[in-house]
């Protein structure tokens, strides 16, 4: 069995199934990337909720696994060399778990560029302009009188969905006929814009039936329904 007392945060969370990927994470659109890859893969894994109402991302214990206290986090009893390996960042994750199950990263080398493309597009734009709508649509800016910020990001976001809506005209999924990494990272996003944000109308989400489409099938998959509620929030 594997001995995870060494990473502190066992102790604030400790491991019933230490030889488990023990995945420290809230269903957030950020959260869900990884929970819905573990499901989509099989690999065994523990989820641990980690509060934000009680502020756990900036308790000792989580920052002694991701200093920039943001979740999901994830420790692989079985990483590379058999060691375990402590990880964050919804991208290395992903990419690190598409390695491990050789699944849903294509091995063709200029493929996999392809898709890391895709997924870096989803980090460096979609959820920083996404949550930032949501930021000025839905919590505290929905009080600034000065709507300058809320359009701005609102544009940028419908942009955004203009490139994707380009992108998938022809295919099913992000890297054509097959699912992966990118549908995984982009589409929790896309339908927390529409859904959670209630962002929908202000993006005029209308003109853009292939990303609607897209996400209508995202969202069918049962691996993505079991995904979307893990861990459960109590």
């Amino acid at each position: 069995m594997a001995d995870l007392s060494a990473f502190p945060i066992t102790r604030k969370w400790p491991a019933r199934h230490p030889d488990r990927i023990q995945l420290y994470s809230l269903p957030t659109p950020n959260g869900v990337k990884v929970s819905i890859m573990l499901e989509e893969t099989g690999l065994p894994y523990e989820a641990h909720l980690v509060s934000f109402s009680t502020q756990d991302q900036l308790s000792p214990e989580f920052l002694s696994l991701n200093p920039n206290n943001k979740i999901p986090a994830i420790i692989d009893p079985d990483g590379p060399g058999g060691r375990p390996l402590p990880l964050f960042e919804t991208g290395a994750i992903l990419i690190y778990l598409a390695d491990k199950s050789g699944r849903f990263l294509p091995a063709d080398p200029a493929l996999r560029y392809q898709a890391i493309q895709w997924l870096m597009f989803q980090m460096g734009g979609i959820g920083p302009m996404f949550g930032q709508v949501g930021f000025f649509n839905k919590f505290g800016g929905k009080d600034y009188e000065d709507k300058r910020p809320l359009q701005r990001y609102v544009d940028e976001s419908r942009r955004l969905l203009k490139v994707l809506e380009g992108h998938l005209r022809g295919r099913a999924w992000m890297m054509g006929d097959d699912y992966g990494i990118a549908d995984m990272s982009i589409f929790p996003w896309v339908r927390n814009l529409v859904g959670f944000y209630e962002a929908g109308e202000l993006v005029g989400f209308g003109d853009f039936p292939e990303v609607a489409r897209v996400l209508e099938a995202f969202v069918a998959r049962p691996a993505v329904q079991r995904g979307l509620d893990i861990p459960p929030r109590g």
